[in-house]
């Protein structure tokens, strides 16, 4: 039997070359050919097609709800959109040791037996490494089946024959097909490996749950082009020397994308945190200089997270800033709008922001508490007890209105603050928050109001 043909395609402008070259005839780009596996068209040519699917109008369409499967584990469920769609291909990306086997096992034990046989595909440890984590996990389910196999082919025989409820491959880097000559963990695998994972899920109706490596540019190893074939993508974070991790979903056919599922690494496992402001806040120091709170929304959750902030003469002629969980152009950006509209000397100081607990915060709602703790810190003077700040900071030092305010302060209520400065132009209706509103025109007033 004749093997089958490999090409190189530029993944720039999709130029075709029987072997490698190093830049692209086409477009002149570097290293972009990648290894395809050639697709060969049996029967004869165009004049053969048949027309299988017609189009038709919009509203001829009927709404066809996809079929989920419920994850027992709610943080997961949260960030899938309410379960796993009958068919769908998810992936699984992060660090070396952040967790991802351990979620993916604890998933398939929680839904084994519930959704039917799990099968889980190890094709980097043996079976009885898988054994020992089950034991450490405490897992015993005779539903969930382990298999340890390197070739997708006889990867998806197994599945033909056991019919699972759920396909879990670990990892996709390190499984191959026979028929494409390079190693397992290329270019060419990944994607030719996913693509059969998809052909066979989709018209089984068969979710698949795939584990991806990430490189040191936090994207997937692979080609990007990977993230598009998936149905979601979800990406684990954390600091592998703290025990929280957030589960953050970056594409999702089927769900939002703004959701998050933070986790803390125990010793029985990753165990689900279902009220992650107060876990954040626990060993806060609220007469510390420095530090404040701020109130971010990721999704449909408010969560409250202690900012800190350091400012010191700096030793040399650049002054270093320096940010941990927060942009730092966007720290930057803010220490600028100190310096010039507010007036403190921070030319000759040295800034480190740091968001504590290691989640990241992106949204713009957080300014102002950035804003604080560097003024806190460099007054040496702190925050007033109780207190709340939300605000986005304009250039020219005035505060603007975020988003979904009133679920900010009510979240803020709850765990016992009593003060929120927000911005003077918010709407907040007075009923349901129960905080002394303290508005603020401009970054200025915020800072009076806070540490005065």
């Amino acid at each position: 039997m004749a093997k089958p043909r490999t090409s190189f395609v530029c993944q720039q402008c999709g130029v075709s070359s029987p072997a490698y070259l190093g830049r692209c005839p086409g477009c002149n780009a570097w290293n972009t050919m990648v290894e395809t596996l050639e697709e060969r068209r049996t029967g004869g040519g165009p004049a053969r097609r048949r027309m299988t699917a017609r189009a038709q109008p919009l509203t001829a369409l009927g709404a066809a709800q996809a079929g989920r499967l419920p994850v027992p584990l709610i943080e997961l469920d949260r960030v899938l959109g309410g379960g796993l769609v009958a068919g769908s291909l998810v992936l699984i990306g992060g660090d070396p040791g952040i967790g991802k086997s351990t979620l993916v096992l604890q998933t398939a034990d929680a839904l084994a037996g519930v959704a039917g046989t799990v099968l889980y595909v190890s094709a980097e440890e043996s079976a009885q490494q898988i054994k020992l984590r089950a034991d450490r996990l405490g897992i015993a389910n005779d539903a969930l089946w382990v298999l340890s196999e390197t070739n997708l082919d006889d990867v998806l025989a197994a599945a033909e024959e056991h019919r699972p409820g759920l396909l879990i491959v670990d990892s996709i880097q390190t499984v191959a097909v026979d028929e494409i000559g390079s190693a397992a963990g290329s270019v060419s695998q990944v994607r030719e490996c996913t693509a059969r994972l998809m052909e066979w899920a989709k018209p089984r109706d068969i979710p698949v749950m795939i584990v991806g490596h990430v490189t040191k540019e936090g994207t997937i190893a692979g080609p990007r082009v990977l993230e598009h074939m998936v149905d979601a993508v979800l990406y684990l974070e954390g600091d592998r020397h703290h025990q929280y991790r957030i589960l953050r979903a970056v594409k999702n056919r089927f769900g939002s994308t703004d959701e998050i599922g933070v986790f803390e690494m125990a010793d029985g496992g990753l165990r689900e945190v279902r009220n992650p402001s107060e876990a954040f806040l626990e060993e806060r120091d609220g007469s510390a200089a420095g530090s404040t709170v701020a109130v971010t929304v990721e999704g449909t959750r408010p969560i409250l997270v202690e900012v800190q902030a350091l400012t010191t003469a700096t030793a040399f002629g650049m002054p270093r800033r320096s940010a941990n969980g927060f942009d730092n152009n966007r720290l930057q950006l803010l220490v600028a709008v100190l310096q010039k509209r507010v007036g403190l000397g921070l030319g000759g100081q040295d800034i480190y922001a740091n968001v504590v607990g290691g989640l990241r915060i992106s949204e713009p709602a957080a300014d102002l508490s950035v804003a604080l703790a560097v003024a806190s810190s460099f007054k040496d003077r702190p925050v007033g007890p109780g207190t709340v700040a939300v605000g986005e900071i304009g250039l020219s030092g005035e505060l603007r209105s975020v988003g979904q305010i009133e679920r900010r302060l009510q979240e803020a209520r709850r765990l016992g603050f009593t003060r929120a400065i927000v911005p003077a132009p918010a709407r907040v209706g007075t009923s349901g928050v129960g905080l002394e509103l303290l508005p603020a025109a401009s970054v200025a007033e915020a800072i009076e109001l806070a540490l005065g």
